[in-house]
């Protein structure tokens, strides 16, 4: 069985009672206060936490502090695959390697891609990169509002992506028909630092369904990515997404941290992410090499 946390690497850099509520904790891309660190999620009906960042980020570093402030169960997706923390669960980032020209000559994707190019030949795109501190959290909802809506994602992780592109880029894909109408907008994160332009998420009208628009814009955005320098395009998580298969050309594996009470309801139900994501003996493991 898992150890309890009291049983795990000691994570507490300050006595927690010595933390402002208001105290604003600042981490790589992410800023965060105890009171705004962590979303309600729920599994049927029972309640556990993940980040602000988790819906809609390529990459959430954590700390020892960030792991002790949280309530539990705590699990924190997509961790640095670089970072000394975290394990590896068992779905995996898809990305695309636009930079190379294999990806673009491979006769089966060529000939899909031809036939996408046909179907949406009379829709207009365009591409605009803008500065993350530049949008704002209406900006946002503007992009995606629908988008949010329809997956569930919670206006705390919306403002947890305004707080992490702060001090990054955006790239914003737009499609319009002929008569004026939007097509589709599809919004991604650039990292220079990593080569790679991360799909963040994209909505679309549909009206124009016909057109295959969420496939359309994985094509537009692997396209900017190779015409820009760009080595990889990032879809995220592929596992439930079977038409992102046509565009994979290599897997990232994705680190996770999950923290919880071995009693935990969330941990004795065997369908709830502790037991789909993770194996319970790495329930409460921090560091990614023990």
């Amino acid at each position: 069985m898992s150890m309890q946390l009291s049983e795990v690497d000691s994570f507490t850099e300050e006595p927690l009672e010595e933390m402002s509520r208001n105290e604003v904790q600042v981490l790589g891309h992410q800023s965060w206060t105890p009171e705004n660190l962590c979303v309600e999620s729920y599994h049927e009906d029972i309640l556990y936490y993940t980040s602000r960042w988790d819906a809609l980020c390529p990459y959430v570093d954590v700390s020892p502090a960030m792991l002790a402030m949280a309530p539990k169960p705590f699990i924190v997706y997509a961790v640095p695959p670089e970072s000394p923390y975290g394990v590896p669960i068992n779905d995996k980032y898809g990305l695309v390697h636009a930079g190379s020209e294999a990806f673009w000559t491979e006769p089966r994707r060529s000939r899909k891609f031809k036939e996408l190019d046909k179907l949406c030949k009379d829709l207009v795109t365009t591409f605009n990169v803008v500065a993350g501190k530049d949008v704002s959290l209406q900006d946002v909802y503007a992009m995606g509002g629908a988008h949010f809506a329809n997956y569930y994602i919670h206006d705390h992780e919306v403002e947890g992506f305004v707080d992490y592109i702060r001090d990054l880029e955006l790239l914003v894909i737009r499609v319009h028909a002929a008569n004026g109408d939007l097509v589709l907008t599809d919004v991604s994160i650039l990292l220079p630092e990593r080569q790679q332009v991360y799909g963040s998420f994209c909505q679309w009208n549909r009206d124009y369904k016909n057109k295959s628009p969420g496939i359309f814009a994985c094509l537009l955005a692997s396209r900017w990515t190779a015409e820009n320098g760009y080595k990889f395009y990032n879809l995220g998580p592929v596992d439930d997404y079977g038409y992102k298969a046509l565009f994979v050309t290599d897997f990232e594996p994705i680190f996770a941290l999950a923290m919880t009470d071995p009693a935990h309801p969330l941990a004795l139900d065997t369908t709830s992410p502790l037991h789909t994501d993770f194996k319970p003996e790495v329930w409460n493991r921090i560091h990614r090499h023990q």
